[in-house]
């Protein structure tokens, strides 16, 4: 998948662990969205993902910016997590890997030897007006939230 940097964002409509569904365009025009991929609900690289998430949504909220996680898990298990972890935003159900396949995150993984598809733990910056303007692919989850973070500063600041 070639880079979406500088394009539109694949448009999306999924629904969150409430079963409400949560569009792109819900946020056009009024936010940034930091649209993070991530392969499962409750392991710990996702985990700890999430928390550091968590741990700075209020400097996120505070830079104008919404942020939503997608997996394949569902509603029940999103729920779960959110409960378990204090999660402060929505975690999207992407069941058929629909929304993750535009987003080029849906890709073949190898563990142990072994060959499978999976979601390769990515995060995406869509702006206001619904333009990708940053993109993290392969991310290593140490650091990741810090970088998100000042790239939001920088923009918002610009």
């Amino acid at each position: 998948m070639e880079q979406l940097q500088g394009m539109k964002a694949p448009q999306f409509s999924l629904p969150n662990e409430n079963g409400e569904i949560v569009s792109l365009t819900d946020f056009e025009g009024k936010k940034y969205v930091v649209l993070y991929f991530y392969p499962k609900d409750l392991t710990p690289g996702c985990t700890t993902q999430a928390c550091d998430f968590r741990d700075s949504h209020e400097d996120f909220s505070d830079l104008n910016a919404v942020i939503l996680g997608v997996s394949p898990d569902s509603e029940e298990s999103h729920r779960k997590f959110i409960e378990k972890k204090g999660l402060p935003f929505s975690l999207l159900i992407d069941e058929n890997k629909e929304v993750a396949e535009r987003y080029g995150v849906w890709k073949m993984k190898k563990m142990f030897g072994k060959e499978y598809m999976g979601i390769e733990r990515s995060t995406f910056l869509i702006d206001p007006t619904g333009t990708v303007v940053k993109e993290w692919r392969k991310v290593k989850v140490n650091g990741h939230i810090e970088e998100v973070l000042n790239t939001l500063r920088q923009l918002t600041n610009s």
